[in-house]
């Protein structure tokens, strides 16, 4: 549905949806446990997460189908754009694997994404403990830290697609945003040593903020890398990479804050191994942008599209 002159604003704005849900969450999760405390007993607890589950996961279901039905029929331009019509439902799983190999840009952009991917979200299991053991927060308090990254995020993912992704470009956008996360991780981290609340939330601020930068810039470039008669096959690529990469973010982060432990006696430099790890994923996937290639790409990648394509209809 984007053009090339309005598709940073579009990432921008479908993020900011996504993010404000985000905030919405994590807001109403911390006012409905504000007043457990982390001592609070097993039964309370259980109560308290059961009643959010019963709920949650309804008004998702519910959201999810006001926000789809009929949209594809009503805005899609695939037949527009597309040279093949109708042809990927018929797609087999081997013609796919063919598509998604034909330019070697596929692979670099894939790696890419799952060590940005790595680089935005290992603290994710870890933040709120850290918040907990680091900083003396409440159950509540610690649930509502990732409101301040969201509203960084939201923040970031405005400036970089109305302002700096039109100006500097989709690669230089998610370059400086990569470098400025990697930057602010280091800060949150820092931020333990003070022991200050307010400083946290500051740094998680942040955080959140270069985080939107390299996010509309890495999705913006991300649309730039699918081809419309294939668009199903390369946003499932790179949904893939983003999903497998944020499961291994989840492993990571736990299994880094247990070896943390292990290894140093402050809590401080337990935490800060995820971050420094963190850091160090996202400065190797900028370093992979620099041989991501959009021209490579389209060129590359158009003709054996519709060989396969072609074949596929035979």
């Amino acid at each position: 549905m984007s053009d090339e002159d309005n598709r940073s604003q579009l990432v921008g704005i479908d993020w900011s949806m996504l993010i404000s849900g985000t905030i919405v969450g994590a807001i109403t999760i911390g006012v409905l446990l504000k007043k457990l405390a982390l001592n609070a007993p097993i039964e309370e607890l259980q109560n308290a997460i059961n009643h959010l589950f019963a709920i949650v996961p309804i008004v998702v279901i519910g959201l999810a189908l006001l926000a789809t039905w009929g949209i594809e029929k009503k805005y899609s331009r695939y037949t527009l754009r597309a040279g093949i019509i109708h042809s990927e439902a018929r797609i087999s799983l081997e013609r796919a694997w063919q598509i998604l190999t034909a330019s070697r840009q596929t692979q670099i952009f894939f790696t890419f994404l799952a060590l940005m991917t790595l680089g935005l979200f290992m603290q994710d299991p870890v933040l709120e403990n850290y918040g907990g053991d680091v900083f003396g927060m409440q159950i509540g308090q610690t649930a509502s830290l990732n409101a301040f990254w969201g509203t960084g995020t939201l923040v970031g993912l405005v400036i970089a697609g109305f302002v700096l992704t039109p100006r500097i470009g989709k690669r230089n956008t998610a370059k400086l945003g990569g470098i400025l996360v990697a930057v602010s991780l280091m800060i949150v981290m820092l931020s333990g040593f003070s022991h200050s609340q307010t400083l946290l939330k500051l740094a998680l601020l942040l955080f959140g903020l270069v985080s939107g930068i390299v996010t509309t810039g890495a999705l913006s470039l991300m649309l730039d890398l699918t081809a419309a008669e294939t668009a199903g096959t390369f946003i499932g690529a790179w949904g893939l990479a983003q999903a497998f990469a944020r499961g291994i973010a989840t492993i990571a982060g736990g299994a880094l804050i247990d070896l943390g432990k292990k290894l140093f006696s402050n809590l401080v430099l337990s935490y800060g191994l995820v971050f420094v790890m963190q850091a160090i994923a996202m400065l190797v996937a900028v370093w992979c942008l620099r041989r991501v290639n959009v021209q490579e790409f389209q060129i590359g990648a158009k003709q054996t599209i519709a060989t396969v394509l072609e074949a596929e209809i035979d």
